[in-house]
């Protein structure tokens, strides 16, 4: 049944991470001439190592002027004293230098920085590489790009009657964010298991960190030109602690066995060292803990942050639980997501009782009034064999005009999560289902994903449907009717992208416009839309240069050009694709993220568009079993059609849960590609070495780095961990080199030099390390057999 004519410190241990050995009274990024940034140091009491947070006064009044920028924190997961946040203008990165100039904020918080004095801003290398300057370890690439299809022309007339007119040409060339996900997408003929598996290299993590020379300046700035500084910041306050404050890592006793500290708290020492050292009470640890420190050397235990003062190079903490040995599946799975705030707990009874509870379940008769009735037409889903929640479904059939109707059905979620039922508030929370390579922890019950909700054969089930009519060629008269939607992805596995595949992918497109366009014509201030700002400007200038010195010939004036133009450069053998993909990743750097928002918080419409689709308006409607804000349009929908009340909803509390939305879309991202390295790393240590060409796809002055084009990850290889005579970088243009000189492996011999630049192909081997469940990569010395391979070709 569908709904009816929607056409359409304490420093007793030593300086922290990431801090400089000398801290200075204003702290490392502190201006001096700032008098709130002089220490409060007085008789009789520590010395602050952090500024005092602005008041939540001078910080709105700072924004409004424009003195203060808010952005969220992004830290480099490779040099942990680096952190950056967007610049507002789309330009280069803002750097911030350290812990303390970072004062305090974690990973993925919502900060407001106040700029430093010129002077003191960050020095670029000559050498340097955009890398190193954007903060770009840690990518987060829009969902939509992965492997769907993107119209090339505008859509026109969102204001305009009738419901939808959509005139784009559909081509298999395009994706929904403008570069495809090198986080997740299966490149033809290079195997996609993993990209992102972070890894801390070869920096030793308990040695201070002194500030490089290029951190600072030492010479009158007038005579550098803009393109050689980067802005650089202090965080002064903290809007949003996105962070969940939680990390797994493991316990040690403290160095001075003669402090009071001693007696009283244990080392928690993080895994993820973007997260400080926290003191725990010695109460939380084991009982035999202090006596037997060894026994517990390799269990993984969770932290929680509960305070980090401005006198202390440490955060104070609560250990919450013992996951088991570090290393095996589950105890690292339960700290990815805990360190996430994945809730993974079973759906309590309360929640269960929203659900219809009498199987089966049947149509009330009511719904029969409100609905129109397409059980007679022919309506079926494309899905693997294996597939359990069937959420869409696509019907097709030829008029008497020669043209075709086709429809897409989505499943209606939403009438079975009452808005404000505890269902309704579990799922609000959750936002998104998250996919691990081993399982997946749903949004919602699975009772309501696979039975109630899942379009199997031959039985009657609630839907939205948005129909439309095509002519023979695929061309675009349209009217919708509109369904509800789900769309869970196929797991966690690999799988052939089929034409089956892009015809879904392509209609599912068609439906989340045309539902943009319905549900914001009929509620300008409340629809809930999605939005992908254009690249930064900064980094795609330097790329187009890159292109051009490489004789590239790349189309940078959309995403859809852009994509045609790295079909049409690269051939189709094995090479060829990882160069492909390789350039696929560089363009992807530029890119922002796309995000959902309230059309009623944003008052230039410029800002709604879509970038990478070149359309103005979009949203997800298309899969509510496993997003949240899915169910939030299908609501919005309904009520368009006149089957539910108006929406009282203001549009700052609506962008309120899309704030949140977008928050835990990204955090299921992340923990899903830590999933997917977690099982790669046991792969290698299981199977390892494991031998394999890679293509170089990044260069930095004393590492690069590779994507495996056998098993489709990318590691970064670092030179002071080859047995290097030397190395040198050098940038040529906008090309970057790196000159390794290799020790000869007989004395006799002459030095090996090797040329490492982008596209380069070499050798590496991949092995596991003695700690936990990591893995390097080692660059094999040209013309030498390096290590050994797998056991086994089939069992790698």
């Amino acid at each position: 049944m569908s709904h009816p004519d929607c056409r359409l410190n304490l420093r007793p241990l030593g300086t922290p991470r990431g801090v400089s050995s000398v801290v200075g009274p204003h702290g490392v990024g502190a201006s001096p001439g700032d008098k709130k940034a002089k220490s409060k140091s007085v008789r009789g009491k520590k010395k602050s190592i952090f500024e005092t947070y602005m008041s939540k006064e001078d910080v709105s009044e700072g924004l409004k002027r424009g003195t203060l920028i808010q952005g969220v924190l992004r830290i480099n997961p490779k040099k942990f004293h680096e952190a950056f946040i967007p610049s507002p203008d789309g330009d280069r990165d803002i750097f911030i230098d350290g812990v303390v100039a970072r004062n305090r904020a974690l990973n993925g918080d919502l900060v407001v920085v106040k700029l430093l004095p010129e002077e003191q801003w960050k020095v670029i290398k000559p050498e340097s590489n955009d890398k190193e300057t954007e903060g770009t370890d840690e990518l987060d690439l829009p969902e939509e790009l992965c492997g769907s299809h993107l119209p090339q022309q505008s859509v026109k007339g969102y204001n305009d009657s009738p419901d939808v007119i959509i005139e784009a040409q559909f081509d298999d060339s395009d994706s929904e964010d403008g570069h495809g996900n090198t986080q997740n997408v299966l490149v033809d003929g290079v195997q996609k298991l993993s990209v992102c598996v972070h890894d801390k290299g070869k920096e030793d993590a308990d040695a201070p960190v002194t500030k490089d020379e290029s951190t600072s300046m030492s010479q009158d700035t007038r005579v550098l030109s803009e393109k050689s500084l980067q802005r650089s910041a202090k965080v002064v306050y903290i809007l949003d602690k996105k962070h969940s404050r939680a990390a797994t890592g493991f316990l040690k006793l403290l160095a001075d066995k003669n402090s009071e500290l001693f007696r009283k708290y244990a080392l928690f020492s993080p895994s993820d060292h973007r997260v400080p050292r926290i003191y725990v009470p010695l109460k939380d640890c084991p009982q035999d803990f202090v006596t037997r420190p060894k026994d517990y050397a390799n269990t993984l235990f969770i932290c929680r942050i509960v305070d980090w003062k401005e006198d202390s190079n440490f955060a104070l903490g609560h250990l919450a639980k013992s996951l088991g040995q570090a290393g095996e599946i589950e105890p690292e799975t339960e700290g990815i997501l805990t360190e996430y705030g994945v809730d993974f707990s079973e759906f309590s009874s309360e929640v269960l009782d929203c659900l219809p509870q009498g199987l089966p379940w049947t149509i009330p008769p009511e719904e029969f009034s409100k609905r129109r009735d397409l059980r007679k037409d022919c309506i079926f889903t494309i899905d693997p064999s294996t597939a359990r929640d069937l959420d869409d479904a696509l019907s097709c059939k030829p008029l008497a005009d020669g043209n075709f109707e086709v429809g897409v059905h989505i499943a209606d979620v939403s009438y079975f999560v009452p808005e404000g039922s505890p269902l309704d508030k579990v799922a609000a929370e959750r936002a998104t289902s998250v996919y691990l390579v081993q399982k997946v922890v749903p949004m919602l019950p699975r009772l309501l994903c696979e039975e109630l909700c899942s379009l199997h054969p031959m039985t009657d089930k609630l839907t939205f449907s948005v129909i439309w009519t095509l002519t023979p060629e695929g061309k675009l008269k349209l009217a919708f009717t509109l369904d509800h939607e789900t769309g869970l992805p196929q797991g966690c596995h690999i799988y052939e992208y089929r034409d089956s595949n892009k015809l879904v992918e392509e209609f599912m497109l068609l439906a989340n416009m045309a539902v943009a366009h319905k549900t914001y014509r009929a509620f300008p201030e409340r629809a809930l839309l999605r939005r992908h700002p254009p690249p930064q400007t900064k980094m795609l200038n330097d790329l187009m240069e890159f292109c051009d010195q490489m004789g590239l010939p790349m189309d940078f004036s959309s995403a859809g050009a852009l994509n045609k133009s790295l079909t049409k450069t690269f051939g189709d053998d094995k090479y060829s694709l990882a160069r492909k993909e390789v350039l696929t990743n560089m363009c992807s750097r530029p890119m922002q993220m796309a995000l959902y928002f309230c059309s009623g918080t944003l008052r230039d419409q410029a800002q709604f568009r879509h970038y990478a689709l070149n359309v103005p308006l979009y949203t997800h409607f298309t899969s509510p079993i496993r997003r949240f804000a899915d169910v939030l349009v299908h609501r919005l929908l309904a009520a368009t059609l006149g089957y539910r009340e108006r929406p009282d909803l203001e549009p700052d509390a609506l962008q309120k849960q899309a704030d949140h939305c977008n928050d835990r879309r990204m955090a299921s991202k992340r923990v899903q590609e830590l999933s997917t390295g977690l099982f790669f790393a046991i792969l290698v240590k299981e199977s390892g070495p494991l031998e394999s060409e890679a293509m170089v796809l990044g260069v930095l002055n004393q590492a690069f780095d590779v994507l495996v084009l056998r098993y489709g990850v990318q590691k970064r290889v670092y030179c002071n961990a080859l047995p290097l005579r030397s190395h040198h970088f050098q940038r040529v243009g906008k090309k970057p080199e790196l000159t390794l000189v290799w020790e000869p492996e007989d004395l006799e011999q002459e030095p090996v030099q090797q040329v490492v630049t982008i596209f380069s192909l070499v050798e590496v081997v991949l092995r596991a390390e003695t700690s936990a469940l990591k893995y390097s990569a080692i660059l094999k010395r040209p013309g030498s057999e390096g290590l050994p391979g797998p056991k086994d070709e089939e069992e790698a």
